[in-house]
């Protein structure tokens, strides 16, 4: 295919400008690649998410940014816990007690301003930046190469680019994975999630002011409870939709009444005010057929969604956006974008998603707690905290997983989400 005298041509497209892709083009950009992000929205832009796990360190700080986290003065995070719904809270896990290390201590962001400072650094770094540009499709050549991307500008224009690599990080929206039909929804998390906001409700004392607490709704879902800064409290209600609108559609009736059924969430947002509106999302989790194909990459939401009980959306993103900027680089240089050779990218993905999917498996278990998996198997302490800090992509979990199979059902690894053996997929 001929690029028409409208076209513009790049090293690397990335179609958008999330925490995926803002990492990916300043990784690039910083490399001396040219890059264009594509971002259908103006920043900053709402967008839920706020809690991030400790791992998240380490690509921030790869990008510069822990200092300018700890200047904009987020909600710090050291722990998580989880609350039964009669209100008993469980021992928090202080991510400092198992991991002597600056990434111990995390943050609760606000990711209208979080995604905006890594976008900014992404053009600090080089990368050329278009929001309110929407991409619509992928260019292919004859033997089915992706070469770039079609897309409607901020002036009302449909415009092409060019460039031997796209890295598709679109988030939800999937522009790659719904045009090829490769989404593949997870067999049993499909869930919904409630949420809104409230000032002024309670916070524990001391450094669990700014815990991530995970409150269960008996044997029906569970709640999150985000301390941010400025007093705000995030507060969502994830179960299944059945469930939750068996009584009203109305979301507020609705988070009114699973406040009512968890004794905890119900005493610490009673002395709050609800502000703002009430939100609704499908938190179904999904996985792509492919992580690549030729001359094309996926990461981020745009590869794959897990349900969010462990907050691990943010560290995802960014981690994957971090292992595209490296695998695309190295691609360009030995001068090989064919899918396939995403291979070792695939499978270390899906090792760290599988890592994390068990965990969510038995969390939804009827017979599982981690307090009881715990006092029988103590020793299996340390490894659980790595995988609730982040630490899943190079950690030996097979004693943890055999442990925790005498009390929950854990799944089978997806055979799905790797790189194409052959050309384009």
């Amino acid at each position: 295919m001929n690029s028409p005298a409208h076209s513009e041509n790049f090293d690397v497209l990335i179609i958008g400008g999330g925490p995926a892709g803002s990492t990916a083009g300043a990784l690039l950009a910083e490399k001396g690649r040219r890059v264009l992000i594509l971002e259908k929205e103006k920043f900053p832009r709402y967008h839920i998410g706020e809690s991030m796990m400790p791992f998240c360190w380490f690509t921030l700080n790869r990008l510069g940014l822990v200092g300018e986290m700890d200047r904009i003065a987020y909600t710090k995070k050291y722990s998580v816990q989880f609350v039964t719904s009669d209100g008993r809270q469980s021992q928090p896990f202080y991510f400092f007690q198992h991991y002597d290390h600056p990434s111990s201590t995390t943050w609760q962001v606000e990711r209208a301003d979080f995604d905006l400072m890594l976008l900014d650094n992404a053009r600090a770094k080089g990368a050329e930046v278009r929001e309110l540009t929407a991409v619509k499709r992928t260019l292919k050549d004859d033997s089915g190469r992706v070469i770039g991307v079609e897309a409607v500008c901020a002036d009302g224009e449909t415009r092409e680019f060019f460039a031997p690599m796209t890295i598709d990080c679109s988030g939800r929206e999937q522009v790659a994975t719904a045009r090829e039909g490769w989404r593949v929804k997870d067999p049993q998390l499909n869930k919904l999630a409630v949420w809104t906001y409230f000032r002024g409700a309670k916070r524990d004392p001391g450094i669990d002011e700014g815990n991530t607490t995970v409150a269960y709704v008996e044997g029906r879902g569970w709640f999150w409870y985000i301390p941010l800064k400025g007093d705000v409290v995030s507060v969502g209600i994830v179960a299944e939709k059945d469930y939750l609108f068996s009584e009203s559609k109305d979301p507020g009736q609705i988070m009114c009444r699973e406040i009512g059924r968890n004794a905890w969430i119900k005493e610490h947002l009673s002395i709050g005010q609800q502000f703002g509106e009430y939100w609704v999302t499908s938190e179904f989790s999904y996985r792509s057929k492919y992580c690549a194909a030729d001359g094309l990459l996926l990461a981020g939401d745009a590869f794959a969604f897990l349900d969010p009980v462990f907050s691990s959306g943010v560290f995802l993103a960014l981690k994957s956006g971090e292992m595209a900027a490296d695998a695309v680089d190295a691609a360009l240089t030995e001068g090989d974008t064919s899918g396939a050779r995403f291979a070792e990218y695939g499978e270390k993905l899906c090792t760290g998603l599988e890592n994390m999917r068990k965990l969510v498996y038995a969390f939804y278990d009827p017979n599982f707690s981690f307090g009881r998996m715990l006092k029988a198997y103590p020793q299996h302490r340390g490894r659980l905290t790595d995988s609730l800090i982040g630490d899943l992509f190079e950690r030996d979990f097979t004693e943890l997983y055999e442990a925790m199979r005498e009390f929950a059902e854990l799944p089978a690894d997806l055979p799905h989400g790797r790189a194409p053996v052959g050309a384009a997929a």
